[in-house]
């Protein structure tokens, strides 16, 4: 789950993180009260969608007046905001962040991760932040730093006296620096973070250390003991399609290709989807059944799938271990009747009571293209996409 860069930033300030005045507006007129109630000399317009990459978009303006608070205001409240992280349509962009101005001085960057392979977090820091951070990584990679935090003694201050050193913080800047990191450990580890990122930290021309954007996503699965980031989510801002997969219990993406994806487990998913490609198809969506689905999963799931104008085929790729083949059979029957399925199904099915399972699709009465691999449903499915 994703929230807003205002949302963020409360979050820093109640954990201790310095962070620039400003609030949130959903109306130009908003916008310019905020700006009024601010007193700055220079004002920061920024657009709230969950992306990245706003100021290159046009996102982000920098206005010296409360007149040019309401130009810009109208100029970004409404317009569709495409960026490297958007669809080609881009973002409606429904709401703003009207924030003072700060004195730069030098933009670096931090962020906490979680580190799948030691199974910890870690802190990445750079001395190079801004809206080139992807490049740096890209590029120069050398210039992002890491360290590993102990769980047991959370981050340290020797830790952040190592990366402030490396990254460039003066010593005058160290205690700020500490404050504002051992904040964003506490956000992060208290709100179930699995990425926390602060991109720039700046350090203003008078050596002070401030959040001047953030960047925060939740792992779903913690959601139940987090109802106060539950709070902050903007279904504006998320596919209309794995909105209702989420009310089912279906693990749904919309993905842009016309081969609609039904498969159990996360691991057999990517790997359907990567054999698909490797056929010269193109995926329609990424969906997890998980290994208990039932008869009324399966049919959500494929009228999900048949929402896309652009799908061509289904290709079902099952594998019966804690799911057995015969109950995804049953499903499949079920769901295709009652939306009267007008596009190829291909169905591959390994596991538990695979005969049965198959049995009963042959006997179904339905045009289903019956596959042996994984191998042979992809190129099936491939095949039949275009038509063949």
């Amino acid at each position: 789950m994703k929230i807003h860069e205002y949302q963020c930033k409360e979050i820093l300030r109640k954990c201790g993180v310095t962070v620039p005045r400003g609030n949130p507006a959903f109306s130009v007129d908003e916008a310019v009260r905020v700006a009024e109630k601010l007193g700055s000399l220079v004002f920061v317009v920024k657009a709230q969608i969950h992306a990245g990459g706003r100021g290159k978009g046009g996102g982000i303006k920098i206005a010296q007046s409360l007149e040019q608070v309401r130009e810009y205001s109208s100029q970004i409240l409404g317009m569709q905001l495409k960026t490297h992280q958007t669809s080609p349509e881009g973002k409606k962009v429904n709401r703003l962040l009207i924030e003072e101005g700060a004195d730069i001085k030098k933009e670096l960057y931090v962020a906490l991760v979680i580190d799948r392979i030691s199974q910890k977090v870690v802190l990445m820091a750079s001395s190079e932040g801004g809206i080139d951070i992807e490049e740096v990584a890209e590029k120069t990679p050398g210039l992002i730093y890491r360290v590993t935090v102990n769980p047991l003694t959370g981050l340290t201050d020797a830790d952040i006296d190592e990366i402030a050193k490396k990254i460039g913080l003066p010593d005058i800047s160290l205690i700020q620096a500490r404050a504002n990191l051992h904040g964003l450990y506490r956000a992060f580890w208290e709100t179930d973070a699995s990425i926390a990122e602060i991109n720039p930290l700046i350090l203003t021309a008078d050596e002070k250390v401030m959040a001047l954007d953030a960047k925060f996503n939740f792992d779903a699965n913690a959601l139940f003991r987090q109802p106060e980031i539950v709070a902050y989510r903007d279904l504006d801002e998320e596919d209309t399609s794995e909105i209702e997969a989420s009310k089912f219990d279906l693990a749904y993406i919309s993905l842009d290709g016309n081969i609609g994806c039904l498969v159990n487990g996360a691991g057999l998913a990517m790997a359907t989807m990567d054999t698909i490609k490797l056929f010269g198809g193109e995926p329609a969506n990424f969906l997890d059944v998980g290994g208990g689905a039932t008869t009324e999963q399966v049919t959500e799931a494929f009228k999900l799938m048949l929402k896309n104008p652009n799908l061509r085929t289904i290709l079902v790729n099952i594998f019966g271990g804690i799911m057995r083949c015969d109950v995804i059979a049953e499903g499949i029957i079920s769901a295709s009747k009652a939306v009267h399925l007008q596009v190829p199904l291909v169905v591959r099915m390994k596991g538990t009571n695979e005969t049965l399972g198959q049995q009963m699709l042959t006997h179904s009465g339905l045009p289903i293209i019956s596959a042996d691999s994984m191998e042979e449903a992809a190129q099936k499915a491939v095949a039949a996409a275009a038509g063949k």
